[in-house]
């Protein structure tokens, strides 16, 4: 299997590192990996537009093919690989082992799930992986549960333009309880800005906050991975609402609203 890695905490991350070296152990692998060049995190599907581009080739632990860091974002990164570097498309593209959970609302924001998004875009399969928090960083469960479910990717017959975001909770293997398929949850944060001053007496705002796991259902994500079940969404960028499009067609006023404003544009184009 062609993979291709990347993610959003950098090409010297501890995540990327040990998920690059454990699933190129595999022979049968041919492991490619394209990741900034530093920390992009909460970059979302953000691409650069008005700057060039610059990669540099990177050594890696492992077997890894070839390895490349590029001053551009996660999804930069996937674009460039899929359409310039790597000799062929990747077979799978995974972005993680990312340094913290990617949860409920945290989808929207965060720029791990937005490299696999970008590969989903290109019709490639995608797996964007997270570790939850913890004092010791168990990158390698995460590392080794990845190794042993991407044999069953090609089997489990994804929605096109589609990627499984899988959240994997802190704790040694024998301590997980199990793996859940969830909904996104929702996870919002009680966010706020600190008023601060810097040395030459500048004021600056930084962001801080924390996550709020209060009243999440049993069957979302966040809820899985605090109960120290591996938690894998299924996620697709069409945030359309369907029952609000079923509703908001049956009323009238929106036509009414239409014509109303093409008089009154009428009206307006005769008084000038």
């Amino acid at each position: 299997m062609r993979i291709l890695l990347s993610n959003d905490d950098g090409i010297n991350a501890p995540g990327i590192r040990k998920l690059a070296e454990r699933l190129s152990r595999d022979t049968s692998n041919e492991v490619y990996v394209v990741a900034p060049d530093r920390e992009r995190s909460a970059t979302g599907h953000c691409l650069t537009l008005h700057k060039p581009l610059r990669v540099t080739v990177e050594e890696l632990p492992g077997n890894v093919k070839k390895a490349w860091s590029t001053t551009g974002t996660p999804s930069d990164s996937v674009k460039l690989a899929v359409s310039e570097l790597l000799p062929e498309k990747p077979d799978l593209v995974i972005s993680g082992i990312n340094n913290g959970p990617n949860l409920g609302s945290e989808i929207l924001y965060s720029g791990t799930v937005a490299a696999a998004m970008e590969a989903a875009f290109l019709g490639l399969p995608s797996i964007a992986v997270s570790l939850f928090w913890g004092e010791t960083r168990r990158f390698d469960v995460a590392a080794e549960f990845i190794a042993r479910l991407i044999g069953s990717v090609p089997d489990m017959k994804m929605r096109e333009r589609s990627l499984l975001n899988i959240n994997v909770p802190n704790v040694p293997f024998d301590e997980i309880a199990g793996v859940s398929v969830t909904e996104a949850g929702i996870r919002l944060y009680d966010d706020r800005f600190e008023r601060r001053e810097d040395p030459r007496g500048k004021t600056y705002y930084w962001l801080t906050g924390h996550a709020v796991d209060k009243d999440e259902a049993k069957t979302s994500d966040v809820y899985a991975v605090l109960n120290k079940k591996i938690s894998i969404t299924p996620v697709v960028f069409n945030m359309t609402d369907h029952q609000a499009v079923t509703r908001l067609s049956a009323l009238a006023q929106i036509d009414a609203a239409l014509e109303t404003a093409k008089s009154a544009g009428k009206e307006e184009a005769a008084r000038k």
